[in-house]
Order: C-alpha cells, then sequence, then structure tokens
C-alpha cells in the first residue's frame, strides 16, 4: 500500500481508497466542460484524478504549480460523475484536492483578505451581503461599467465584468415564520433562504412559499440559518463549511417538518452531502447525516409531490438548462421537466447541451473568467438556435450568467427561475 506523502499533513486531501475507484477508461472525457473546451488530458477528470495519484505517491507536491492550475481550472459541475460507470464521486475528490493545496501553499496577504471578506464577511451575513448587493446593483444602474471599461485597466475591466453580472434589481427576502398551507394540508415543510437567494433573489424565496403553499404544503422559515457553504467548501475552505453545516443543522433539525426545501440547485447539492462533509466529527456525523437526508430541491419536492392546482397559461418557446449541481449533483432531472409539462401554453423545445455547465459554477466566473465566458458562448449560442423567448433554469448563480451571456449577445430572451414562471403562471391563471 503507498504512503502519503504530503509536506502538511491535511485529513481533507483526495482519499487514496476514492482516488483508486477511477479505472482511467475515459467515458467522462466527452461529458467534461474543460475539456471540451481546452481539449488537454490534465483538464480532464482523469486527467486531474491522476495528478491527485501522483501527489498522493509523492511523485509531485501538493503546492507545485501545475496541479494547482489543473484543479482550479475544473468547474466542479459533476458531469463527470453522471457519465462515469466506476462511481467516482469526482465532485468530493477535487474539493478535497483544493483543501490539500490551501493547506500547502501559503496564500498572498491580498487573497486572504479577498478569502476572509467574501468567506466570514459576506456570505454567512446576510444584511451584510444584501446591502452589499444593494450597492452593487446601484453601481451598475448608474452605468459604472461603461466607466471601469473606460479606465483600460485590466482591474476595471475585471470589476465592470463582475458588475455586469448582477440582476437589474436585487430583492432581500422578508418573509412570515409560517407561510399557510392553503385548502387540505399534503404536507409541511422548512425553507431554506440561502445567502444569494435571500439577500439577492429574495423574491424567489417569496415566490417559493406562495407556490408550496397553493399546493397545500405548510412553510416554516426558522431565522438562524446562515449560508449553506457549498462556495467555501468549493474552494478549498472545509472548516469555514463545516462550521457553518453545524449552525445550520442545529437551526433545523428541531423543526417538525418532512422536508427541507432548497431552491439554489448549488445549496442542495451541498447540503445533501453535510455527513460526508462532517464524518470525522462524532459529535455531528449523525446529525448531519440525519439533516441532509430531509434536504429537497423545491422542484424535486413539487415534481414529486404532484401539483394540486393547475397553473395558468403561460404562451411563450421557452428551454430548460439543467443546472449542473441539479442534475449532476442531485441527479434531479425528471421533475422539473414534469412541472413544466403541466404549464398550458408553454412551447419547451430542446436545447442543445443542456446538461453542460454554462461557466457560473459557483465563483468560477470570477476566478476563471476566460474559461467561463468560452462557455457561456457557446451555452448562448445553443440558446440563440433554439428560438427561445425564455430561458428557464434552478440555480441563481446560472441564472445571473446566462442572462448576462445574453444581454451581452444582444439577445432580448428572458431568463427565469422554474418556481418563479410557476408563480407566474397561477397569477396568471
Amino acid at each position: 500500500m503507498t504512503t502519503s506523502f504530503l509536506p502538511y499533513p491535511n485529513a481533507d486531501a483526495p482519499s487514496e481508497e476514492l482516488i483508486s475507484r477511477c479505472v482511467h477508461c475515459g467515458l467522462c472525457l466527452p461529458s467534461c466542460p474543460t475539456f471540451a473546451v481546452l481539449g488537454v488530458e490534465t483538464d480532464s477528470p482523469r486527467g486531474r484524478i491522476r495528478l491527485m495519484k501522483t501527489v498522493w505517491e509523492g511523485r509531485v507536491s501538493a503546492d507545485a504549480p501545475s496541479f494547482e492550475k489543473h484543479i482550479g481550472q475544473c468547474l466542479d459541475c459533476r458531469a463527470c460523475e453522471t457519465a462515469c460507470p466506476s462511481g467516482v464521486e469526482y465532485g468530493k475528490l477535487v474539493e478535497a484536492a483544493r483543501s490539500q493545496i490551501l493547506a500547502v501553499r501559503r496564500p498572498s496577504a491580498i487573497e486572504r483578505a479577498i478569502r476572509t471578506a467574501a468567506f466570514d464577511w459576506l456570505l454567512p451575513h446576510r444584511r451584510v451581503l444584501a446591502a452589499f448587493a444593494t450597492l452593487s446593483v446601484a453601481a451598475k444602474r448608474a452605468k459604472m461599467p461603461t466607466l471601469l471599461r473606460a479606465s483600460r485597466l485590466h482591474a476595471g475591466r475585471r470589476l465592470a465584468e463582475m458588475l455586469e453580472l448582477l440582476p437589474e434589481r436585487a430583492t432581500a427576502e422578508r418573509m412570515e415564520t409560517v407561510v399557510p398551507a392553503q385548502g387540505a394540508r399534503r404536507g409541511t415543510v422548512a425553507l431554506f433562504a440561502g445567502c444569494v437567494m435571500g439577500s439577492v433573489f429574495g423574491d424567489t424565496n417569496r415566490a417559493t412559499a406562495r407556490v408550496l403553499a397553493r399546493n397545500g404544503v405548510e412553510v416554516h422559515v426558522t431565522r438562524p440559518q446562515t449560508c449553506c457553504g457549498a462556495l467555501h467548501a468549493h474552494a478549498g475552505e472545509r472548516d469555514r463549511a463545516r462550521a457553518l453545516a453545524r449552525r445550520n443543522i442545529a437551526a433545523f433539525e428541531g423543526l417538525a417538518v418532512e422536508a427541507i426545501i432548497v431552491n439554489a440547485a448549488g445549496c442542495g447539492a451541498a447540503m445533501k452531502e453535510y455527513g460526508w462533509l462532517l464524518k470525522d466529527d462524532p459529535a455531528w456525523a449523525a446529525r448531519a447525516t440525519a439533516f441532509a437526508a430531509r434536504v429537497r430541491d423545491a422542484t424535486e419536492y413539487l415534481g414529486d409531490l404532484g401539483l394540486r392546482e393547475p397553473p395558468g397559461p403561460v404562451r411563450v418557446r421557452a428551454v430548460y438548462d439543467d443546472p449542473c449541481h441539479l442534475l449532476h449533483g442531485q441527479r434531479v432531472q425528471a421533475q422539473p421537466r414534469a412541472l413544466l409539462a403541466a404549464i398550458p401554453g408553454l412551447d419547451l423545445a430542446p436545447l442543445a447541451e443542456a446538461d453542460m455547465c454554462c461557466g457560473s459554477a459557483g465563483t468560477y466566473n470570477v476566478t476563471q473568467p476566460e474559461l467561463a465566458r468560452a462557455l457561456l458562448e457557446r451555452k448562448v449560442a445553443n440558446i440563440q438556435r433554439s428560438g427561445a423567448e425564455l430561458v428557464v433554469t434552478a440555480n441563481p448563480g446560472c441564472l445571473m450568467q446566462i442572462q448576462a451571456g445574453l444581454r451581452r449577445a444582444g439577445s432580448t430572451a428572458r431568463v427565469v427561475h422554474l418556481i418563479d414562471l410557476l408563480d407566474e403562471s397561477y397569477r396568471a391563471g
């Protein structure tokens, strides 16, 4: 048996057992977005797992620039997991590799400051994030991106691109503690508000509660909840992610509800894996597993429950783009399409590569802007070829990324969360 060789031991480093599941068959290659764009073996799942193995065997150090480059260029979209016949849990591997890199190398003072600001000050504190989002949207509406581009500085262009990703307005969540079911009660759930959803897409949270209530589901909203920790885990910040997971488990576990409803695919995928995240914590492992078993995406729960009240007509040509962490991370595919099929008048057209990442991928469009743009342009081209006037998805990052890409391409197509579309159709009826 080989022995781990790490300059600084890290319990979160990729395990030999997970690495050994990969048989290097290559069936993952056609599904990998970065391999599709770059055509480089080391930017495929198989190639990255081979790199992880060389680090495990001590032939390459975890702080090697090439290792960090290729691991960093991964979207963590997990399309390879869907394609893999051997059951390789690639998402766990790549997040572990990023934690391993972070444990070995010493981030610069600027990087440490950015990580502290994002992961400690903004994401876990919804009011601070809401204020930041409101100011950022105001800067966008005041044509700040145009001024920043005129500066011709690289930092100015990057900041302009980030501002252009924002929606036209940010709405913070203001909800009742309990939203009662309409008619005979069919279920009782708790709503996970989320950091971005609660601070930027508060209208979608309210729409989620309305649609659930309209279909006989009582919705509870608990206040002590916080950020799910998905972005922290994706960035290798496993300890920070664990701290947030514990806070959420403590906030929800005492509620007498059958499900914890999430309307952001990335959050749901992360929360369904709290058991894995806290598996080595004897005080929290069992609690985390029990919590994760109750997590359901809003479209998953509604699709399985079935709509009691038929929606009103929405007469538009639309396409559905699968969020990676809903399709590949949670394996939820049929339920969103069943909900769309229930909307009268909706002309749902096929979308080429609906299962391929749009390039948002958490903070990927910030950390890897060139690759993210290449993938976004590919997504936008497919949408335009479909002739769709409406793009439906179920994740805030995808929504912002695709809408920004369509605007840049001069398209008037609108991007909407599936739950918002259901809410609109009910109001139309």
